[in-house]
């Protein structure tokens, strides 16, 4: 495996067949590649038991870190479950923002109740300035006359949203 310099690798979204998130994400990690899964636990009930299941935040995507060269490209399209990467321009693969893929992960590992929420092209850019989120950046919208905190991830138009208390952000 060739060394490859951390500073040209960027995070890409990639489009996997449906209900294959987690098998392409432990192939991925067995080919040394570099991937985030955001996945929140729901509890799901049957007739003998309850069982807390992991469900794909953003169901059918997967996000990977790596250079944007054919072999790094093709290393990973060969992952049995992937469908392609996600172009804006076609041919084109999409680079994803450090800061978004960590807001994410912040998000993901502070188990906040999340769901996930139409992506917001509108509404008021804040960060929360207390807590244990403090430093994460959305959009504020209101639903239900709670104030709710939707973070995009701008390559994929769709969102995560979670119910914060208004107090707890600052305008941007």
């Amino acid at each position: 495996m060739h060394n490859s310099n951390e500073a040209s690798q960027h995070w890409y979204a990639v489009h996997t067949r449906s209900r294959h998130e987690f098998q392409v994400q432990e192939r991925l990690q067995l080919k040394g590649v570099v991937s985030f899964l955001p996945s929140v636990e729901k509890l799901r009930k049957w007739k003998d038991r309850k069982k807390l299941v992991a469900f794909p935040l953003f169901p059918g995507y997967i996000f990977v870190r790596i250079e944007n060269n054919p072999h790094s490209m093709l290393n990973v399209l060969k992952v049995k479950g992937v469908v392609r990467v996600i172009c804006n321009i076609p041919g084109e693969p999409a680079p994803i923002p450090d800061d978004q893929i960590a807001s994410l992960q912040k998000l993901v590992e502070n188990r906040e109740a999340l769901d996930p929420y139409p992506y917001l092209n509108e509404g008021q850019k804040v960060r929360i300035a207390k807590g244990p989120l403090s430093g994460v950046e959305g959009i504020l919208v209101e639903k239900l006359e709670k104030h709710i905190l939707v973070l995009s991830v701008d390559v994929l138009r769709q969102g995560v949203a979670l119910t914060i208390n208004a107090a707890d952000v600052e305008r941007i």
